[in-house]
């Protein structure tokens, strides 16, 4: 914030263009620090989706807030629950993608306590839902810690029936680390 955001906010201020809405950086953690890769106007998929996972309030009143400028007064509430999310892609991914290849179990997946399932590059072919793009669904849950949250995530995807798919296995270890009290490595 300090580094990359708030000086590009006062940047864009003092020129006499002020910014007001959602700013997605993304960018590349460093030996040297955060390095930007590119500035976007909207919210980040998947990073906004597990965001919304801790979300009380109500997204479009504090949008509203934003531009009315009044989003520093606004009662915006989370969860104190962690939330993780999980990227399922399609097999040549990020390269050519395998597109059309049936996914099954996501009614099974969602039953897991605390998971939402948020589709990217999925499509209907009557009752088959269709893998149609790279990163096709994204699981996300919450949970009192987020080796919970990340247990609730993987359990819904062992319940996903889908060979041409395949995701990492390792996101939030670095978080998990830290509430064992281990120094992540």
């Amino acid at each position: 914030m300090s580094e990359i955001i708030r000086p590009t906010v006062a940047a864009m201020a003092a020129r006499g263009t002020p910014y007001k809405g959602v700013l997605y950086a993304g960018l590349m953690i460093t030996a040297e620090g955060p390095k930007l890769i590119e500035y976007n106007v909207r919210f980040g998929d998947p990073e906004a989706q597990v965001l919304m996972m801790r979300l009380k309030s109500d997204l479009l009143a504090a949008l509203l807030a934003t531009v009315d400028g009044v989003l520093g007064s606004f009662d915006l509430r989370w969860h104190d629950d962690a939330a993780l999310t999980v990227v399922l892609a399609a097999k040549g991914y990020p390269g050519t993608p395998v597109k059309g290849t049936e996914i099954r179990g996501l009614e099974e997946a969602a039953m897991v306590p605390g998971v939402e399932i948020f589709h990217a590059g999925t499509r209907r072919d009557g009752t088959r839902l269709l893998a149609n793009g790279g990163r096709v669904l994204n699981v996300a849950a919450r949970g009192r810690t987020v080796s919970e949250a990340r247990d609730r995530v993987y359990e819904a995807i062992s319940r996903i029936d889908w060979p041409e798919g395949f995701y990492r296995r390792d996101i939030g270890w670095r978080a998990i680390a830290r509430e064992r009290g281990d120094q992540p490595g």
